[in-house]
């Protein structure tokens, strides 16, 4: 009887933990589905914004501010989001941005698109361990089969840069400029680096200012500087100079004041005078020591504890036909002083001529006569460093903040090619290949890695059928064309959007279309995807803390 009732009591404390484990298992299911439903909405909603047919987007900040773009970064970085899953998706798509600067609306597709293949992979029963194993060992090979169909580049090769510059901005609000601005781009990189032993460009060397007023025709590289900030005119000053000798100031040309907060008193008129006379000599004495180095124009640096210039002082500048650009702001201060040659100057005791910079010409341009918008040009700098700025107009704020981000990411593009030197095609051409590279790889395979290899491939699909869905083609019937071609050996065959019609999409040669991307942009875009994947299938368990 006692036997009897242990062996009752036995079978119920395993039927409890059984119970249990499978009560764990539901719930590491449950958190898994969760975060791939999160992460697949993401992706979802940049979807169509992929490709040079793709939408934009309208972005309404809490303040009223809206921004149209169809940058994939921006439309990230912009969205509320509150899964955590669908957080590391945004964070995904910055990453891709920092790292190549191109890509980041491929990158979150293609993340999406490999979750769908792992939710398939998990219904039939495929160990979350296993699926990332797997889909590292696939990453590498797609790593490889992108090698093998990327071109050399040279840098001194000016049309190929111009054709990547070309395809980057393609995509884009401000296509119907591209031909203007790759070239801008193009000549911006190449001034500031060394084609033959460059390994990287620095683009804090390359300043973008923008300008309300105009059109994008107007954009142009200055070889200098180009100041937002207007001359001061308070006084009447020059808003020209020729043979410029340029000091850049870091402190106030104003009456000095005690390090803490006090009060004096003036009971009389002749204390009253006293005090004005000696402030106006104070001042006096500055401007004429800051005369004396032979310095005509005059740049301040902004102060945020009071202002930096004073009135008396810039009456005086004026007479001594000093031109004065006020409130440069800090973070300018280090292109300032590579591309002009000067050394900040904090104290007045430390100007002196050594710590000046040259250039043939300081000038103030209109460039609204409508708005009254105006810049300062510094053109001829003597001790040119390797700097050069862009400056970007358009005809209202929303235009010229999208030609900003257009010109950065035909920036970073080149700055791909630079870091590694090889071409890919576009148009899908890329993501079809490593389709059809990981279905032969995994008939060598046994196992459920084969299963793995082969769902891993079919995610990259997703590029080329998105790119046909967003242009209003028939996506099936062109995918399988662009399949068809790349078995056939074609292995740059891409969608060529310029020729394509609903009836029946046409399969081209993207290197003689001159549709080219960097192999960088790619390349990173599989590596992070997969990671990103990768780190999801990895959590079981979703923990809130206080």
């Amino acid at each position: 009887m006692a036997t009897q009732q242990a062996g009752n009591g036995g079978g119920a404390q395993q039927q409890q933990m059984q119970g249990e484990v499978q009560h764990d298992k539901e719930g590491e299911m449950n958190v898994r589905a969760a975060n791939i439903v999160a992460a697949r909405g993401v992706a979802d909603t940049v979807r169509t914004s992929l490709g040079p047919k793709g939408m934009d987007k309208m972005i309404c900040s809490p303040t009223n501010e809206v921004v149209i773009t169809n940058d994939g970064a921006t439309i990230l970085e912009n969205l509320h989001l509150m899964h955590p899953a669908a957080k590391l998706m945004a964070e995904l798509g910055k990453s891709q941005d920092i790292e190549a600067g191109d890509g980041t609306t491929t990158v979150v597709v293609l993340a999406g698109s490999l979750l769908g293949q792992v939710s398939s992979l998990m219904a039939k029963g495929v160990h979350p361990t296993i699926i990332a194993e797997s889909f590292m060992h696939c990453c590498a090979k797609a790593q490889e089969i992108l090698k093998n169909i990327a071109v050399p580049l040279e840098l001194s090769d000016r049309e190929s840069l111009l054709k990547n510059a070309v395809t980057s901005l393609n995509s884009k609000l401000v296509s119907q400029y591209s031909s203007l601005l790759a070239p801008i781009a193009v000549d911006a990189v190449l001034n500031v680096i060394e084609p033959k032993t460059a390994t990287n460009v620095n683009l804090k060397d390359i300043k973008v200012v923008c300008k309300v007023g105009g059109t994008i025709d107007d954009c142009e590289l200055v070889n200098g500087i180009v100041f937002s900030q207007k001359v001061v005119h308070n006084a009447g000053g020059p808003t020209r100079v020729a043979a410029a000798k340029i000091g850049l100031v870091q402190f106030c040309l104003s009456a000095p004041k005690t390090y803490m907060d006090n009060q004096v008193t003036v009971s009389d008129y002749s204390q009253m005078d006293t005090v004005i006379q000696q402030e106006r000599a104070y001042i006096l004495t500055m401007v004429r020591k800051i005369q004396k180095t032979g310095c005509n124009v005059l740049l301040v640096q902004k102060s945020i504890l009071r202002d930096a210039l004073s009135e008396l002082a810039m009456h005086f500048l004026a007479k001594l036909k000093i031109l004065v650009v006020h409130d440069i702001e800090r973070d300018d201060v280090e292109f300032i002083c590579k591309t002009l040659g000067c050394t900040p100057i904090a104290s007045i005791e430390a100007f002196t001529t050594d710590k000046l910079g040259k250039a043939d010409l300081v000038e103030e341009v209109i460039v609204s006569s409508d708005t009254g918008g105006k810049i300062v040009k510094v053109t001829g700098v003597s001790n040119a460093g390797r700097t050069v700025s862009v400056l970007v107009r358009g005809a209202n704020k929303l235009i010229v903040d999208e030609a900003e981000r257009s010109l950065h990411d035909a920036l970073c593009v080149l700055r791909g090619l630079v870091r590694q030197r090889f071409l890919c095609p576009g148009g899908g051409a890329p993501e079809m290949q490593i389709s059809l590279g990981m279905r032969e790889w995994s008939k060598t395979l046994t196992g459920v890695e084969s299963y793995c290899a082969r769902a891993y491939g079919e995610a990259f699909e997703v590029i080329p059928y998105t790119l046909a869905e967003n242009a209003g083609l028939n996506p099936i019937q062109v995918v399988t064309e662009l399949r068809n071609a790349h078995i056939s050996g074609n292995k740059s065959a891409g969608i060529n959007m310029r020729k394509a019609t609903h009836a029946q999409g046409k399969i081209s040669n993207m290197l003689e279309k001159n549709v080219v991307g960097p192999l960088l942009v790619f390349s990173t875009a599989c590596q992070l995807a997969t990671e990103t994947v990768v780190m999801l299938l990895k959590i079981d368990n979703l923990v809130a803390c206080r």
